[in-house]
């Protein structure tokens, strides 16, 4: 059965000047280009122990059994309980960051092409980011707010948002540097700020735009494909 109904609660919010700009992570759940870090509870990870006993006891029951019913059920619960964990932890944290800003930009990324690194699939799923961002729209919707989305391709680590410079490389493993301009960078407020400034620079020259930066001292423009036109 499916219900259709409106909810008098739910009501516009007043208009705030707040703009925040949001890095995804797995250290760090979100980062914010205010400084601000929120941590990641790893609830699949927490939750593993009692899955991987719960799978066990399930291979070792027969096949057609009532206790092989039963077991399933357990494996089952484990999971739900993963998933209603996780998904309570992110209305909280979307329900913040809606209430407190009138335009939240984020990172356009390709969950489904990320999970393809086995190293890190189990984390990423974990995390959850598909749905914070799902969480993040429609309470915008709501609540009278702006989503903007950057293209994935932007360099959002590796650009310094002090002077705009591009390095050339900056593997995962690099988590603080320090730009030839002297700017001291954390990686993940580093990128936040940079995705809240080019968020921007879209709502002001228009949807599919996307800032030229340039290096300093003559060097060569960065080359920058632009954001791609939501449907």
């Amino acid at each position: 059965m499916s219900l259709l109904c409106e909810d008098p609660s739910v009501t516009p919010l007043p208009v705030t000047d707040s703009v925040v700009g949001i890095d995804f992570g797995l250290d760090h759940l979100l980062v914010l280009s205010t400084g601000e870090k929120i941590g990641n509870p790893q609830h699949e990870q927490r939750d593993r122990t009692a899955l991987a006993k719960a799978q066990r006891a399930l291979c070792r029951k027969q096949k057609g059994s009532t206790n092989r019913a039963k077991a399933r059920v357990e494996v089952a619960r484990v999971h739900a309980r993963t998933a209603d964990r996780r998904t309570d932890y992110l209305r909280k944290i979307t329900t913040r960051l809606v209430r407190e800003n009138q335009t939240l930009v984020i990172e356009d990324l390709a969950v489904s092409n990320m999970v393809g690194n086995h190293r890190l699939a189990r984390a990423i799923s974990g995390a959850g980011w598909r749905q914070c961002r799902q969480m993040l729209e429609y309470k915008a919707r709501w609540y009278g707010r702006q989503v903007i989305a950057v293209d994935r391709w932007f360099p959002s680590s590796k650009l310094c948002s002090a002077c705009g410079a591009l390095a050339e490389t900056m593997p995962l493993r690099v988590r603080t540097w320090t730009c030839a301009c002297g700017a001291a960078h954390d990686r993940d407020v580093n990128a936040a700020r940079n995705i809240l400034a080019a968020g921007l620079a879209v709502t002001v020259c228009g949807a599919g735009v996307r800032p030229q930066r340039s290096s300093p001292g003559g060097q060569s423009v960065t080359k920058q494909t632009p954001l791609r036109r939501e449907p």
